[in-house]
């Protein structure tokens, strides 16, 4: 499987600024040759002027802003360069130039005032089209959902390229003809797609093409809460590549009794959950947020905390909890912001313990034991391999944010690591690095980088039979993109998504679930067994790797809870300067785990045991250290969640009527009109 190699950043800065060497160049030699004049160079300076443009928006959008702050937006720069052509043509011109070129300089003038025109109403446009609530797996036709307006007619910079360019060529073949009618015909087409894309707009904003207005859309959410009426919701507010945490937990509140609900805070997270078909509504505004106040709704559940979590705490009808997107040893897995909920739902005791000694507020009476549902998908321990090789999972954590050197292995025994499982020829690796690596501390970065090198590089000294490829894997795959995968259109927006994305057929996550498993079976069968693989793609996922790993490598973090529930052998890497016994004493999830060091000495012994069972000593450790950190096996997690669920359901229904029943005494009679005010 090719491994994709990012242009290393060091590169982007000296490109970037050649480019910018260049249009800067280039419009210098267009004034130039404008003022002089001299027509070849101002039409190779206004040909290479448009070219960059075409760089900057296939391949250098982030340039884009950086020209925006300094003032030369897209559209200062097309103005300055029509305008240099209209100069070079006056100048060329004869003594009638100024009354000859005067209804070509009007028309391009029209043309710029339509622009300025197209873009104040597409911006009305796009507020009609943008509603308070956003939802998925909803049917939401009853907005009066509509196709979003053409890509051009929604991005000033692309339309005024495409709109402006006939314009622009006219001037140039003018230039070098000195035939006035070329600029007037590239004039009158640019003035013809800019009314035309004017009026496209403007009906859009006809009553009758509009969406529904934002009071109609929220006096429809009521409705579909009142008649949906959620029981229990999945919480969630993040960045871009936050939604690891939230997936993880689809499955589970998919499967719990009642009906259950997403609930998100930014628009673009909508689209990077997972596929579910749980229905999902998302309320960026908090004034919206507030209506779950009147819902059914009795329970959320957060798997990370946020900024905008203490908004949706102010709901007194809600129950709130908080289950984290992965049990580990780490601090943050205690964070205080944690006694701002209800409860706290932990794996087990291991966690419970963990809270009573970080002493961060919450009591114990609050924390609850729910095991891991998720890890009902990991397969337990079936022996030692068995085959000809040995398959290890390396998956290390991210920096994190304190600069901690013990968090992640990748900078200081990383390598070291992969080199020592690579020199074992019945060694196959798979490597599968945190999302965020390299997002604090670019040294993690790098080495992440030469990490993957280093795999290339050792599977080019490999070879071996590779699978036939009977095309299996294509066509599972292409059903599963179809199952998970809304076939919206690359210019949809968000509206136009919503009634793509409506409510699923029925038997939907059933067929996903059969697709997901057939491609992951699929997956594996179509690489060679022998081939050491960099795995970064959302499939396959973590725990997919799980089951086919022999033995797993990482760093204190959630990944080795989630590891033990498999009961394999396991190892941590140690780089946070305590001593071994010390590293045990502080990481309970290291109690069963082989320590290695940062130059990766006891890799070969490592190995050795999980080849041999009877050299393997940590498997007792491994049981008893599963109990304590994901407690028992009976009931399931899945079930012992629903449990959780249904207990808090229950707390929060009591409370409600409580509150009710005090209301009512509370409220006092209206004075009677028959008996007299006291004077």
């Amino acid at each position: 499987m090719p491994v994709p190699f990012p242009r290393p950043p060091r590169l982007r800065i000296p490109l970037r600024a050649l480019v910018a060497a260049v249009l800067a160049g280039a419009f210098c030699a267009q004034a130039v040759a404008a003022l002089r004049p001299h027509v070849p160079l101002l039409i190779t300076a206004t040909a290479l002027s448009l070219a960059v443009e075409g760089v900057l928006y296939r391949w250098q959008r982030g340039m884009l802003s950086v020209f925006a702050k300094s003032h030369m937006d897209i559209t200062v720069r097309h103005v300055v360069r029509d305008l240099l052509l209209v100069v070079g043509l006056l100048l060329l011109g004869g003594q009638d130039r100024e009354s000859a070129y005067a209804p070509l300089v009007a028309g391009l003038l029209a043309f710029y005032a339509l622009h300025c025109m197209i873009q104040a109403v597409s911006v009305l446009v796009r507020r009609t089209r943008t509603l308070p609530v956003v939802t998925r797996n909803i049917d939401a036709s009853a907005l009066r959902l509509s196709p979003a307006p053409p890509v051009l007619l929604r991005r000033p910079g692309h339309r005024l390229l495409a709109y402006g360019l006939p314009a622009t060529a006219g001037l140039l073949a003018t230039v070098a003809t000195a035939d006035r009618r070329w600029a007037a015909l590239g004039i009158a087409l640019s003035l013809g797609l800019a009314v035309l894309g004017l009026c496209d707009l403007l009906l859009r904003l006809l009553p009758s093409r509009r969406p529904a207005s934002e009071q109609q859309a929220l006096d429809w959410l009521d409705r579909w809460l009142a008649e949906y009426r959620p029981t229990v919701g999945l919480y969630f507010s993040g960045g871009t590549s936050s939604a690891y945490q939230a997936n993880m937990w689809l499955e589970p509140i998919a499967e719990l009794e009642g009906r259950p609900l997403i609930v998100l805070r930014e628009r673009f997270m909508v689209h990077k959950l997972a596929a579910t078909d749980v229905p999902i509504i998302c309320l960026p505004k908090v004034s919206t947020l507030m209506r779950l106040e009147q819902s059914t709704l009795q329970v959320l559940i957060h798997p990370s905390n946020s900024g905008k979590t203490s908004q949706v705490l102010r709901i007194p009808t809600i129950k709130h909890t908080f289950v984290n997107h992965g049990e580990s040893d780490k601090l943050s897995s205690c964070n205080p912001y944690a006694k701002a909920y209800d409860e706290v739902w932990v794996a087990g005791p291991a966690a419970r313990e963990r809270y009573a000694l970080a002493e961060v507020g919450v009591e114990d009476k609050d924390v609850v034991e729910i095991g891991r549902p998720q890890l009902d998908a990991v397969r337990p321990y079936a022996g030692p391999p068995t085959g000809m090789y040995t398959t290890v999972l390396y998956a290390p954590t991210w920096e994190g944010w304190d600069g901690n050197p013990g968090n992640t292995s990748v900078i200081e025994a990383g390598e070291n690591l992969v080199r020592a499982l690579l020199a074992d020829p019945g060694v196959r690796l798979l490597y599968k690095p945190h999302p965020l690596t390299g997002s604090v501390d670019p040294r993690a970065g790098a080495a992440d980088l030469r990490i993957r090198e280093l795999v290339r590089a050792a599977n080019r000294e490999r070879s071996g039979v590779r699978p036939a490829d009977d095309g299996e894997l294509a066509r599972i795959t292409a059903e599963l993109d179809r199952l998970t995968t809304s076939v919206a259109r690359s210019g949809a927006d968000q509206l136009e998504r919503m009634g793509v994305q409506s409510a699923p057929e029925e038997g939907h996550a059933e067929a996903v679930a059969r697709a997901a498993q057939a491609w992951d079976e699929a997956y594996w069968a179509a690489l060679p067994e022998w081939e050491h693989q960099v795995v970064t793609d959302a499939r396959p996922a973590l725990y997919s790797c799980f089951n086919r790993a022999d033995l797993l490598i990482s760093d204190v973090s959630s990944v080795i809870s989630d590891f033990l529930a498999s009961e394999k052998p396991y190892a941590v890497a140690n780089t946070s300067g305590l001593s071994e016994d010390g590293f045990r004493k502080a990481f309970p999830t290291v109690r069963a785990a082989t320590v290695l060091t940062p130059d990766a000495s006891g890799v070969a012994e490592l190995l050795a045991a999980v080849r041999d069972p009877g050299k393997d000593e940590l498997a007792e450790a491994r049981a008893e250290l599963k109990r304590y950190l994901l407690g028992p096996a009976e009931p399931t997690s899945q079930e012992r969640f629903n449990m959780a669920v249904q207990a808090l359901c229950s707390a929060a229904q009591q409370h409600r009527e409580r509150m009710a029943e005090r209301l009512a005494t509370e409220i006092p009679v209206p004075r009677r009109e028959d008996v007299p005010a006291p004077q």
